[in-house]
């Protein structure tokens, strides 16, 4: 093979991994660019907007931004299916209303029960067990369980556009934490496989557990003692006593990420970056902002994102691919 032609092979090859798209499954839209642009700037040394790298900390909500929240959210789906596995165990369950309703697919009333009553299940399956334990339902539950409408295992359902976010800030130097309404240790266990987020860089709601000595050596039971609920004005606190720094970018997709967002957008040292993912794609995913199946209502995020302008995802418009074909290619029901 002639010289120059090999040399101008190998630089072409070059140039166009040099030039590879970071966000395939991003159309080229507005969202697309805002998020190109704003990693260029905060990357640029020299210029007014560059961000030191040891200052590159971004947060995403989990549930709803990072994968589905409807019809229910994963982790209540999880709580049926832990007290449907546990039933036969437990005939004394049956003469409860509570859980009656639940062994009966009659979501209504579990509905009416509202939070009293979610704490309540909360308490029967995140509680009385240790962390390994817990860890190893959680797992189990993973590997064996199926989304009911797309039939995919619920680890494989993180959504493509996003994961690709995540690694896109990675390569550029950001560090990625999850700070979610979701419980602690219900996302560290797939934290890590799903989204390349290891488990300290994971905070959720969480409950204080009980240290004891034990004959083989030690162990940690999980309790409902201390609960604190990791939504809404609690995310900001979470961050700074977990974090210790105050982001430059935030992800959610609810009002319920609001005051991350506010909070990630008032800091005084750089030009932040504040996204909000909008359910509009009812044939992929679900449709839904002031509406939504169970959670993630998004009305005042969406009139903040408008007055500040901030990144709202279109999700319909916005992405190629909701899901990662390769791991869920099932048709939705």
């Amino acid at each position: 093979m002639n010289k120059s032609v090999l040399i101008s092979g190998l630089l072409f090859g070059c140039s166009a991994l040099a030039h590879a798209d970071p966000l395939p499954a991003w159309n080229d839209s507005a969202a697309k660019q805002s998020i190109e642009q704003w990693v260029q700037n905060a990357t640029k040394e020299g210029s007014a907007t560059f961000i030191p790298a040891d200052k590159r900390y971004v947060v995403f909500d989990n549930d709803g931004t990072l994968w589905p929240e409807a019809p229910l959210t994963y982790q209540v789906q999880f709580v049926i299916d832990e007290i449907k596995r546990q039933a036969a165990d437990h005939p004394e369950w049956k003469k409860d209303p509570l859980i009656d309703a639940v062994l009966a697919n009659d979501f209504k009333t579990v509905a009416k029960a509202g939070d009293k009553g979610l704490l309540k299940l909360l308490a029967m399956t995140h509680s009385g067990m240790t962390t390994e334990e817990f860890d190893k339902r959680v797992a189990s539950w993973l590997e064996t369980q199926r989304d009911k409408r797309f039939g995919c295992r619920y680890d494989q359902m993180g959504y493509q556009p996003m994961r690709q976010l995540l690694d896109y800030l990675r390569d550029n130097g950001f560090k990625t934490w999850i700070i979610s309404g979701g419980g602690i240790d219900f996302m560290r266990v797939m934290s890590q496989k799903m989204y390349g987020i290891p488990p300290e860089q994971v905070v959720g709601s969480f409950a204080l557990g009980e240290f004891s000595l034990t004959d083989n050596g030690t162990q940690i039971r999980k309790t409902m003692n201390g609960a604190f609920n990791d939504d809404a004005a609690n995310k900001p606190v979470a961050i700074h006593l977990f974090m210790g720094h105050r982001p430059v970018a935030a992800f959610g997709n609810s009002d319920g990420d609001l005051q991350m967002l506010q909070y990630t957008a008032s800091n005084p040292d750089y030009k932040t970056f504040s996204l909000l993912v909008h359910h509009t794609d009812a044939a992929r995913e679900y449709a839904y902002d002031s509406h939504p199946p169970a959670s993630g209502k998004l009305i005042a995020g969406l009139t903040e994102a408008k007055e500040k302008g901030w990144t709202v995802v279109d999700m319909k418009q916005d992405w190629k691919t909701v899901f990662d074909p390769a791991l869920c290619s099932a048709t939705a029901k």
